[in-house]
């Protein structure tokens, strides 16, 4: 992950309101990854295509390296073509009838043949395809044919790469490996990356900074686990697949203790302080699931006594090396997920309508206003 390079190599402000919303500003360092998550229809494509000269936006700003792409208010706007972005499609978007040499080479800016060839050359090895340059993208696999465009997007020497769900055509261990690829040919690159990803895992692997979009708004930006473990809103924690998200009461604040108490529904809960919030003011609040912490009945330990709560469990599902664990608790119309190691579940005996206590992890209780 990169973390300590500038933010401003590139500027993109984008607003509009049909017929698809935009409402985004933001920054990317130049060697930075970002990570675009958020349901179908949000905006993310349509934020790519607007950075590519693909869509026109009514309100736009769109700098990269000091040179200004679009600028609404003078009235400037580059075509594609003049644009230094490297775009990779979902689904390829190849030339079925030319060789995977030729496909790379319609994007390779005015050199002569000799030299272009050594380009493809050169392209072709950074994206292990030596060798593959006289095949038609029918002879080759999904996972081929994902390199060969991301070969046609880097032919172009862009000045920033932009990719569109690029893995989601192909198979999970096709997909594994073309991550692994990705975070290598990043190495040799010096330019940004803007990655759309529906899947949250293959974002926290990739990112250096996650950014949930929805309905054509950022709502929130950061580093992958600061995002996931405090989510700015309950919107963006159900964006994040967090299951566990609750409203309840500021009881009171204990400074001397550094915490905060909760009423949640009959239960009092301790978190770790936050005078954001003041006492009788409502909030949502969110648990990972990783930190809610199973009792068990054949070892109690010191860290049980932190925010226990007892339920039933409602739903045990074994699902590999894992069980998912759904608990209707007592007093609470809610139902609490989280998950254990399968031989746990064995060795504790769990099953539906199975009496279970467990404790809630007060540092990861976080607090968010509501309705935000």
């Amino acid at each position: 992950m990169n973390t300590d390079t500038p933010s401003d190599y590139l500027y993109v402000k984008l607003r509009q309101l049909t017929p698809i919303p935009l409402s985004v500003d933001f920054t990317c360092g130049k060697n930075e990854l970002i990570v675009l998550v958020g349901p179908s229809g949000s905006g993310k494509t349509t934020l790519l295509r607007s950075i590519a000269g693909l869509h026109h936006v009514s309100e736009a700003i769109i700098k990269v390296a000091e040179e200004i792409w679009c600028d609404s208010q003078q009235k400037l706007f580059r075509p594609a073509r003049q644009r230094r972005a490297g775009f990779v499609f979902q689904h390829y978007a190849l030339f079925p009838h030319l060789t995977v040499a030729r496909n790379i080479a319609l994007a390779i800016p005015g050199k002569e043949k000799s030299r272009s060839q050594q380009e493809i050359d050169r392209i072709l090895a950074l994206v292990n395809l030596q060798g593959m340059d006289q095949r038609y993208p029918g002879q080759l696999s999904g996972g081929q044919q994902q390199r060969v465009a991301l070969a046609r997007a880097l032919a172009r020497d862009p000045a920033l790469l932009l990719l569109d769900e690029p893995f989601s055509a192909v198979d999970m261990v096709t997909r594994r490996k073309l991550r692994r690829e990705l975070v290598r040919i990043r190495q040799q690159l010096n330019i940004p990356i803007i990655f759309v990803t529906h899947d949250l895992d293959e974002a926290y692997m990739l990112a250096d900074r996650l950014f949930i979009i929805h309905e054509g708004r950022l709502l929130q930006n950061g580093y992958p686990a600061d995002v996931l473990a405090r989510p700015a809103s309950a919107r963006v924690a159900h964006l994040l697949d967090l299951n566990n998200i609750f409203k309840a009461r500021i009881k009171s604040h204990d400074r001397g203790r550094k915490i905060t108490l909760l009423q949640w529904g009959d239960t009092t809960l301790e978190c770790s302080i936050n005078e954001r919030f003041s006492p009788d003011e409502s909030v949502d609040w969110v648990i990972p699931p990783d930190s809610i912490i199973l009792h068990r009945v054949d070892r109690p330990s010191q860290g049980e006594r932190e925010n226990p709560v007892d339920g039933i469990i409602e739903q045990c599902l074994s699902l590999g090396e894992n069980t998912s664990i759904t608990v209707r608790l007592e007093g609470q119309a809610s139902r609490l997920s989280f998950n254990v190691p399968t031989h746990v579940a064995r060795r504790n005996k769990l099953a539906e309508l199975f009496p279970i206590r467990v404790s809630l992890l007060a540092s990861a209780i976080h607090l968010m206003s509501p309705g935000e």
